[in-house]
């Protein structure tokens, strides 16, 4: 895998406004918000996208899912939020490194487009 902006944001050699960390991931603001509130989390592993994880990423899956949760609640989206995760370039990712989008503090239209 490449070298992405997100490894050099875990790595400290970019500056991110981080909201979260703990040992697995990391979560900070995204620097072209989509929302009011538009964080990013991301594990510290390095996995490219959501399709080459595998069954020993299990745990870490879940934990992402979790922490998006801890930061929805530290972030006051109480009246709800979207979690969204790209896979590939025709899925939308342009970091090939897993993220999740958290998105909230505004009504979400659906279909998302």
């Amino acid at each position: 895998m490449s070298d992405t902006i997100f490894a050099k944001i875990i790595r400290r050699e970019i500056p991110a406004d981080i909201v979260y960390e703990d040992d697995l991931a990391l979560g900070f603001r995204d620097v072209n918000p989509q929302a009011p509130v538009h964080i990013l989390v991301i594990p510290k592993k390095p996995i490219p996208m959501l399709s080459e994880a595998d069954d020993a990423d299990q745990a870490l899956l879940g934990h992402l899912l979790l922490t998006v949760k801890k930061i929805a609640q530290q972030e006051n989206l109480a009246k709800g939020y979207r979690v969204v995760l790209n896979t590939g370039e025709d899925g939308g990712q342009t970091v090939f490194h897993l993220h999740l989008h958290l998105l909230g503090d505004r009504p979400l239209a659906w279909p998302p487009g």
